[in-house]
């Protein structure tokens, strides 16, 4: 008895969930899969994709960086760009906050590629450098754009205990455009500028001289250089088009660039503190709008001016 019960229990569970099974996922007359909602499987996409665990995402077709094709017909390009958009469509919150936070930065940032002959995509550059966050690395790089101390002082930042202006996104901003005319000037294309920023120019420079191309997707690279490109990719195509990855963020969401007005300073502040609540806010709103001030107070030599950040309507 004890045997035949076990058999029985085997047969009903065999059944039980072949029934679930065939409720589940039934096929079209095609053959296709069709889902509950009579959806077939392989058309599902964006918003329905969210619904379900991971659903791979379909690369573009044609894609460009800064005016260059990318030569997605090569199975190698392919893979490491699929590689990439597939890890930042599925990192949803990062992800998430780096739409929210474009939205404030990303303006202003294209604002200064343009005057400076830059072009616009660089600002995605930022969104993998630092998620548009002004943190240090391990390797003491600083800002939004990731700028090293003795990098930052070649370029004209001012790099003091005092004052850093590496955490100024405007004047990092500025200094990354000096650095990438000159990548772009010794590598020639754009997409070989855009991996010296990780790499250095005279790193690209060297390996496309041993490896004799001239083709940064002819590279054979460390992982770092070889995926970083096409993480710029990846944040590019999906800041573009949030909903074809899943991401349905609403306008109110957003963060906003906020108003500030600029007070010119030429002479030493002892207390920043008290200046701050002399100008109607608090040192935390000071810092977090003039974050390039490294200590409380800020020393000014004779004949230098800054300009400080203070928000209205707070």
């Amino acid at each position: 008895m004890k045997d035949l019960s076990f058999f029985i229990s085997i047969a009903t569970f065999v059944i039980l969930l072949g029934f679930i099974t065939y409720n589940g996922v039934k096929s079209s007359p095609e053959g296709d899969k069709i889902s509950d909602d009579g959806v077939a499987i392989d058309e599902i996409r964006g918003e329905d994709a969210q619904q379900l665990i991971a659903v791979s995402v379909d690369v573009p077709k044609n894609f460009s960086f800064a005016g260059e094709d990318v030569p997605l017909k090569d199975p190698d390009v392919l893979e490491r760009f699929d590689k990439e958009l597939q890890i930042n469509t599925y990192l949803h919150s990062n992800t998430l906050f780096l739409i929210k936070r474009a939205n404030r930065w990303l303006p202003q940032i294209d604002s200064i590629l343009e005057k400076n002959g830059i072009p616009a995509d660089f600002k995605y550059v930022p969104l993998i450098e630092s998620a548009l966050i002004n943190d240090v690395s391990p390797k003491a790089a600083v800002g939004f754009w990731q700028i090293l101390k003795t990098s930052g002082s070649e370029l004209g930042l001012e790099i003091t205990n005092n004052v850093d202006e590496r955490y100024d996104p405007v004047k990092s901003t500025i200094a990354a455009c000096k650095y990438l005319k000159q990548a772009k000037g010794k590598l020639k294309t754009w997409t070989l500028a855009a991996a010296s920023y990780n790499r250095g120019m005279s790193g690209i420079g060297r390996s496309l001289e041993d490896q004799h191309v001239s083709s940064y997707y002819d590279l054979y690279l460390n992982d770092e250089t070889s995926r970083y490109v096409f993480r710029i990719f990846a944040i590019k195509e999906i800041i573009e088009h949030p909903q074809k990855y899943g991401f349905k963020i609403f306008s109110e969401h957003l963060y906003k660039r906020e108003k500030l007005r600029y007070i010119l300073v030429s002479e030493s502040i002892k207390d920043l503190v008290a200046f701050s609540q002399k100008n109607g806010i608090n040192y935390k709103l000071l810092k977090r709008h003039n974050p390039w001030l490294r200590e409380q107070s800020l020393n000014v030599k004779k004949g230098k001016i800054y300009r400080i950040a203070v928000p209205v309507d707070i």
